[in-house]
């Protein structure tokens, strides 16, 4: 690099409380895109620099120079995760785009529960769960369908980069406001209604909390799962991604689902590479695995 480049690389980006530089912001992304696989384009800038300052200030740190010499230093991993945990977006309700449930609920569900009565494995996957909105929605339109289903061999595995995330999905509690996509039968069925200091909250009875398991999990890193899921939800995650992390994600699911096993993904997403020739739509967003899937 040149003198001219490195005068570039040094300019000020955001002058603010701290100040934050171009060689700063590409570095964080940098991080970010290792870490995660997250593409961090310049106009996010502002964003960065609001969620971060607040670590900033809680470290007691000068600049954003040296936010970035503690978090590639490899030995303070904490705070890697917690930077990771503050650039990630957690936007997420329960039935967020109810078509996803109800065609769960109406083409997938009768045949699985018929399959879990006599003695069969049932598994759902939601991948990117945030803080567990979604997966307690798939555990509740299997129990809209099958009752029994705490009885039974059905699981719903909910994974997540954030561990704050896992955290508040193993903690099972929401607020009144949150709660209210939840139909009136379901909720009281299967939640518990309490008071906190903010107001009115509902927590996840014990019969759903059985049917879901959280664990923290990075969707470009290694997927310890052994076994194959009759449905996997990721949405609204892979916007996130470059194309070309796009495409290898989409692909690397079609081993984890059963041969005709369907796959969930966001309102602005769309298969791409390899994978879109793997499954047939079944509508909205909502896609099945071809027979002739590829095996894991």
């Amino acid at each position: 690099m040149n003198q001219a480049q490195q005068i570039a690389s040094n300019s000020s980006l955001i002058s603010g409380e701290f100040l934050m530089t171009e060689q700063d912001f590409r570095r964080i992304a940098e991080i970010l895109h290792a870490d995660a696989g997250i593409h961090l384009p310049e106009s996010k800038a502002n964003l960065v620099y609001s969620r971060l300052a607040k670590r900033l200030r809680t470290l007691g740190l000068k600049s954003f120079r040296d936010y970035c010499a503690l978090v590639s230093d490899r030995r303070d991993l904490d705070e890697r995760q917690k930077m990771l945990a503050a650039l990630t977006t957690n936007v997420t309700r329960f039935f967020r785009e109810p078509h996803h449930f109800e065609h769960l609920r109406r083409q997938v569900l009768p045949p699985l529960a018929e399959a879990a009565r006599q003695g069969g494995r049932v598994r759902f996957w939601s991948a990117a769960c945030s803080n567990g909105a979604e997966a307690f929605s798939i555990a509740l339109t299997v129990l809209a369908v099958m009752p029994d289903a705490p009885s039974l061999d059905v699981k719903v595995l909910a994974t997540d980069i954030d561990p704050n995330m896992i955290a508040e999905g193993n903690r099972g509690v929401y607020s009144d406001t949150m709660i209210q996509p939840v139909p009136a039968d379901l909720r009281l069925r299967w939640f518990t209604p309490s008071r906190d200091a903010d107001g009115k909250t509902w927590t996840v009875g014990d019969e759903l909390r059985a049917l879901v398991a959280f664990r923290e999990l990075n969707l470009v890193g290694s997927w310890p799962m052994r076994g194959k899921f009759d449905a996997i939800f990721c949405r609204n995650v892979v916007i996130y991604f470059e194309d070309e992390t796009q495409v290898r994600l989409w692909s690397r699911f079609a081993p984890y689902l059963m041969p005709g096993g369907r796959l969930y993904i966001g309102h602005s997403e769309r298969l791409t590479g390899p994978a879109a020739a793997l499954f047939a739509s079944e509508g909205i967003t909502t896609y099945r695995l071809k027979r002739g899937g590829r095996e894991k």
